[in-house]
């Protein structure tokens, strides 16, 4: 054997282990791979070691850990035509990481929109007081709401939090004045 025949050798044997080696996956605990094979879903692999068929299986990472999506402050106009500013979190949890890789494209950016359009309808059919009043039942009503839509994508809302209502100046003005 020459050295130019070594040296291809060498190279191919390289390729051939690294292309094994990427297709070798240690999945956490908290985590799982949804396997499809030439396109085909295959299922759910995890936790531990998990082998791939090379260039046949893709793998798609799915964390189960519970996370948050703080959804920036949204300008609501009330039933009485206030617009007040809502800044709220919420907590969610993928239970079924199937459904949330094949039932939504974006299950984050889904749930945002979700979470700011359901947002709005519950403020647009209270009055200001009743939205400056009551903020355990917009959490329970946003909540509520959201997991019947998120259920389908494999996810569960397990919290939704109000972090702030932003009345109109006028009015926080007036209630500074009344409260001294």
């Amino acid at each position: 054997m020459d050295i130019v025949t070594l040296i291809v050798l060498a190279v191919f044997l390289v390729i051939v282990v690294s292309i094994l080696a990427s297709h070798i996956k240690v999945v956490p605990e908290y985590e799982r791979l949804v396997i499809f094979r030439l396109g085909k879903l295959m299922g759910i692999k995890g936790p531990g070691l998990v082998f791939l068929v090379p260039i046949i299986d893709k793998s798609v990472k799915v964390d189960l850990r519970e996370f948050v999506l703080d959804i920036p402050p949204q300008t609501c106009i009330t039933k009485d035509n206030a617009p007040v500013d809502v800044d709220l979190l919420i907590y969610m949890k993928i239970f079924d990481p199937q459904l949330a890789v094949t039932a939504v494209q974006n299950y984050v950016t889904a749930a945002t929109g979700m979470a700011v359009t359901t947002l709005r309808a519950i403020i647009g059919d209270m009055q200001l007081d009743d939205v400056l009043a009551r903020r355990e039942y917009i959490n329970s009503t946003l909540r509520a709401k959201l997991d019947e839509v998120t259920d389908r994508w494999g996810i569960k809302v397990t919290s939704v939090e109000i972090k702030e209502i932003k009345p109109p100046r006028e009015v926080q003005e007036a209630m500074i004045k009344q409260m001294a």
